[in-house]
């Protein structure tokens, strides 16, 4: 049995994703609808993850596996060698659990807060932490990834929270290391192959969405 993703195009299950294709690891993915949660194959996706929401990675033994921090982490120990987390007591892969709580805390949640219309009355102040936070992480990308020269899990889920910016309103121009950041991870040959795979297309901003309607009918 090959491992199930659990995903939504384009969503914070990209980063799971991008790291399967990173590690060659291979894994189905099954498409959840986010409004009725109904799985592409028609199961009840709550039975899977009770909170509704992707992604979630159920292993060859059926067990499953949420929050997607938790899930890179996991897969990436599945194939050490490929250094996406450094080794267990280092201070290294300290360092990169502390990036992916930085994004999963201080990012991921308030920039889907900025596209949803249930938190528009709380938008300005939310608006206000989002561009603090990005001010701040701009001078703090180390080299060419987030600890330096080597891609970690880390720098996949933060590419996945950029790449949500022509949504939510974030200006990423304001801040060219993080601009070059998106392009530079955009850029891998397993990102490209995950994005594709979503159907996710480059738009004239340079960002990833679903492709145009009007593309589709036309096929």
């Amino acid at each position: 049995m090959t491992m199930k993703l659990y995903m939504h195009p384009g969503a914070c299950s990209l980063s799971p994703h991008i790291v399967c294709r990173e590690l060659g690891l291979p894994v189905e993915l099954v498409e959840v609808d986010r409004a009725t949660h109904r799985t592409e194959d028609g199961e009840d996706y709550l039975h899977i993850n009770g909170n509704g929401y992707v992604p979630a990675l159920v292993l060859e033994d059926g067990r499953a596996l949420t929050e997607g921090p938790s899930i890179v982490q996991y897969l990436a120990d599945l194939r050490p060698g490929a250094g996406l987390l450094p080794p267990p007591g280092s201070v290294e892969r300290a360092q990169v659990q502390s990036w992916l709580n930085f994004v999963t805390a201080e990012l991921h949640k308030p920039m889907v807060m900025l596209m949803l219309p249930a938190y528009a009355s709380a938008r300005d102040a939310v608006a206000a932490l989002v561009d603090k936070r990005l001010d701040w992480l701009a001078g703090q990308i180390a080299g060419p990834y987030l600890t330096g020269e080597r891609f970690t899990v880390a720098d996949a889920y933060l590419f996945v929270c950029l790449n949500w910016s022509p949504w939510n309103g974030v200006d990423l121009a304001r801040r060219p290391a993080l601009e070059a950041f998106h392009r530079r991870v955009a850029a891998r040959p397993a990102v490209q192959a995950a994005l594709a795979a979503e159907g996710l297309v480059q738009r004239d901003d340079g960002f990833f969405g679903p492709r145009p309607a009007e593309a589709v009918a036309a096929q």
